[in-house]
Formats: structure tokens, sequence, C-alpha cells
């Protein structure tokens, strides 16, 4: 084994496409870290599970921050009131600040997809276009009944970060715009170093380990407002410049950061365990 450097953020968003909450230790199951995207929202109209992948009509979810608790999760709006996911006209709450009827729900619908709106012709149109999308299932690499996009953990390397800082994107500061769940400060690798890790495994701490399995293709999410972070589409400009990679066969090159992950041993993961390529 190698040590390539240590965790240096845990993170979860009990919500998703909300805003979420770092941590300072943490369990990580076959389901990913512990609370983590358990509850979306189900927009009433057309059936579709909400995301900021279409920030014409969601992209306000990220004025929005959740913090998990045991029977459930804070949600926090953006003028500050703050939700209790339990309450029984939560979702009236919701509805009322975003202007769209949705549910909060805890299992996605049968048969629910993710759409995506295509991130270059956003870029170009703007956030309120009707654009283009594709339209994709729940977590292919993740267990059923998850809200993950694709696999259960985004592990997110500090020299990515900086080196998109250093290409003219956002700061290392900004890592909760590319929303991982894990932060490895590693010195080796430069920009982008997550391309060599796919196909190999990693140790965290004493216990967890994981298989990477592809590069996370990005959307536009990056570039939004990140509650008082402004927008900045710098952030998928850069990859789109500097890391064009095919995650799957098929996919073509699309502009990656960081790499999803499956859990192969659960485990605790605390700040400042050692992370190794086994």
């Amino acid at each position: 084994m190698v040590t390539i450097g240590v965790v240096e953020a845990l993170r979860r968003y009990p919500v998703k496409s909300m805003l979420g909450e770092g941590l300072s230790e943490c369990e990580v199951g076959e389901r990913g870290v512990a609370g983590d995207r358990v509850l979306a929202l189900l927009d009433r109209e057309t059936g579709q599970v909400a995301s900021a992948k279409n920030p014409r009509w969601w992209r306000e979810l990220l004025g929005f921050r959740a913090a998990g608790a045991e029977a459930g999760a804070w949600i926090t709006c953006p003028d500050g009131k703050p939700l209790w996911s339990g309450d029984a006209d939560i979702d009236e709450a919701v509805s009322g600040r975003l202007g769209r009827r949705v549910s909060l729900i805890d299992t996605p619908p049968a048969g629910a997809t993710l759409r995506r709106s295509v991130p270059e012709e956003v870029l170009s149109s703007g956030v309120e276009a009707d654009v283009r999308y594709t339209e994709s299932e729940f977590g292919r690499a993740a267990p059923a009944g998850t809200f993950f996009d694709f696999a259960p953990l985004h592990l997110l390397a500090t020299t990515t970060l900086a080196g998109i800082a250093r290409l003219g994107g956002p700061g290392e500061g900004e890592a909760e715009r590319y929303r991982p769940n894990l932060v490895i400060r590693t010195e080796e690798g430069g920009p982008f170093a997550e391309n060599a890790w796919v196909g190999r495994e990693l140790l965290v701490g004493a216990d967890l380990r994981l298989r990477i399995v592809v590069p996370t293709p990005r959307c536009v999410v990056p570039t939004l407002a990140h509650g008082e972070l402004p927008g900045n589409t710098e952030a998928l400009r850069v990859p789109a410049r500097y890391n064009r990679v095919e995650p799957l066969p098929g996919l073509g090159l699309l502009p990656c950061v960081g790499a999803y992950a499956q859990v192969l041993r659960p485990g605790r993961v605390r700040r400042s365990d050692p992370v190794s390529l086994v």
C-alpha cells in the first residue's frame, strides 16, 4: 500500500440538491456516508425528483441548507427560517418558497429518473433558458432505493481544487461546489489526480475500503450560486478545457472533476485519517 494523503474534510447532503454540512467523523457503509441523500423533493406536477442539474427549475435548491438528525433533517431556508423534515406542513412550507408543488420523500418512486440539462447549452444560453436535457436512472452503481446520481461516494483531491484555481477556476475553499463526500489532502498527482485512482482500491483510516469506479462527469451545478458563493461558470469551463475523459464506454469525452466510489468494506472515518492506494 502507498499512503497518498489524509482526509481533509467529510461532507454529507441529507436532502438531494440542497447544501450540506461538514462532519468531524462519520460511519460509511454500502449506502455511503450515514445520513447522506436520505431525502429528496418530488415535483408533484411532473413526478420527477428535483435536482439542480435542471437549473431552470431547481437552482434555488442550492440556497437551502440541510443538516442531518437522528430521525430526519433540519432544513434552513434562504431567509434563515428553520424547518423540520417531520413537520406536518413541511411540503407546503418548501413548496411556498420554491414556487412549485413538491413533496419531501425518503424513497425514489418506481422508475424515477434524473434529468440533466446539457451543460454546454446552459453555459451558452443561461440558467433561465429552456435547453435540452438527458435522462438517466438513479444510482446505477449504488444500492437500490437511493437518491445518488451514480455511486454512493464522491471523492475529491486538494491538488485538483488547487489546479482548477490555478487554471482560472474557483478557489480551493469552494470544494462544496463539487459536492464531495471526502476531500483528500494529497501533494501528489497534480490536478485531476483522481483519474489515476479509477479501477483501484483505497483504504481510508483503519477499516473503510473503497473501489474507485469512474471519474465524476460534471454538470452545470458547480457553476451555480451555492448559498453565499456566487455563480462561477469557470467551475465547469476549466475542466472542460483541461480534463475531458470518457467515464464509461459510449459516453464520449466529458469534463470530469473527482471520482465516484463504491464501498467494499464499511468503516468509521475521521478527519486526518490516512488514505492509501491498495
